[in-house]
């Protein structure tokens, strides 16, 4: 993914929020009974009812930051969780101080 298309993903006030959470998922989600926050990240469901949107719109929102490889989901049953790709995070802050 070329670097604007990574900065593109960020462009958005949901997706910021998502991966604030998602930074401290124990701080900003209730334990699961599928999944361990921290281990395995926090299911699709929990995230869209936090944001307020749909399945399907958070689907999207998804897709677009595990394209820019901000997220790495991992199925579990019949759910979906996200976690943040700590690496491709460090990158990214290392790509915007170069700015």
């Amino acid at each position: 993914m070329q670097e604007v298309d990574l900065i593109k993903a960020l462009a958005n006030d949901r997706r910021l929020a998502i991966l604030r959470w998602l930074k401290e998922p124990q701080a900003h989600f209730s334990p699961q009974v599928d999944g361990d926050l921290v281990e395995d990240g926090v299911c699709a469901v929990l995230i869209a009812e936090k944001l307020g949107i749909s399945q399907a719109t958070l689907s999207e929102h998804m897709r677009i930051l595990v394209q820019a490889g901000l997220l790495r989901p991992k199925r579990i049953k019949q759910w979906i969780f996200y976690k943040r790709d700590e690496e491709r995070m460090a990158a990214l802050a290392t790509l915007i101080a170069g700015l």
